[in-house]
């Protein structure tokens, strides 16, 4: 008897959590007049970090193998300019379009209000910003995808999957081994961070506990400490992979938004080398010396 309650127990959780898994297999698409990223940028040849013709082994084949089952691992480019998003998220980006404007509650638009960045419509003078990067603090997560996203490497272990930005030169951890989110986590600049397979070729991460100092985008997009940020990873085939992005934050938007849909990333071969892009606060000072303040150094 108890035998027989088990597996029906099991089949009832399974119907239960099917609808579940199958709504999270696939982003939600963007909102109507919403612009969204295509894989149109391909570059017609592979260039590395500095521009100059990468060699590769062999010519690409005309039709990629098919995706490997539960890996995401390997070396993506999202090409020169698609994850730069100076306007912000690039499904939702800060152009002065009404349609673009994101959700926000009467308290989110006050915090929005409040930030100062230097691109967009409500940009401000380098000098005048109060955009945390400036001061050396973390892009966090999702800004690290929403802002100057460049190529990026994946690393995948039987428990854990490691992200590897280069901008700024950071990596996060995926936890893939069944864990749950601690009960009362302290923030953290890139938040904590859970993924499961939905199906053979897409990991959906939940990131949760990320530091409310930090920007969703370039934007200024603020959030509060309750944000939960939804990744899809989708292995489309062997070369090409497809990032999603949803933002949830009842405190500061109405509704859940999607920032990122779709950004194609092209696969790189395993000698690909990956340039150095960090903030150094030398070069931070250097520039606002010679650019952003010349009237203060009367063009010394």
């Amino acid at each position: 008897m108890r035998t027989s309650w088990s597996i029906g127990k099991a089949v009832i959780v399974a119907l239960l959590a099917a609808p579940l898994l199958h709504s999270q297999a696939a982003p939600p698409a963007p909102d109507e007049n919403i612009p969204w990223v295509t894989g149109a940028e391909h570059p017609a040849t592979v260039e590395d970090q500095w521009h100059r013709p990468f060699p590769t082994q062999a010519a690409e084949p005309q039709r990629p193998a098919p995706a490997p089952r539960h890996d995401i691992g390997g070396t993506w480019d999202p090409g020169p300019t698609r994850g730069i998003q100076i306007f912000g998220a690039a499904a939702r980006p800060d152009d002065g379009n009404p349609a673009h404007e994101a959700p926000y509650t009467p308290a989110g638009l006050e915090m929005r209000n409040r930030t100062k960045p230097t691109g967009g419509p409500r940009s401000v003078l380098p000098g005048e910003t109060n955009d945390p990067i400036m001061v050396g603090d973390p892009q966090g997560m999702p800004r690290e995808e929403l802002s100057e996203l460049r190529v990026t490497q994946i690393v995948q272990y039987p428990e854990k999957v490691l992200v590897l930005y280069t901008y700024g030169r950071v990596w996060r951890v995926i936890w893939t081994d069944g864990r749950d989110f601690p009960k009362d986590p302290e923030p953290r600049w890139f938040g904590y961070s859970i993924g499961k397979w939905v199906d053979d070729t897409t990991l959906l991460v939940e990131t949760r506990g990320v530091d409310e100092r930090t920007w969703i985008d370039h934007s200024g997009r603020p959030h509060s400490a309750d944000m939960v940020v939804k990744e899809w990873f989708h292995r489309v085939n062997q070369n090409l992979l497809e990032l999603s992005l949803q933002i949830d934050d009842p405190k500061v938007y109405t509704k859940p938004w999607v920032a990122l849909y779709k950004l194609p990333f092209d696969l790189r071969p395993p000698d690909y080398d990956v340039r150095e892009m960090i903030f150094a606060p030398s070069d931070v000072n250097e520039y606002e010396r010679l650019l952003a303040s010349p009237v203060s150094n009367d063009g010394k």
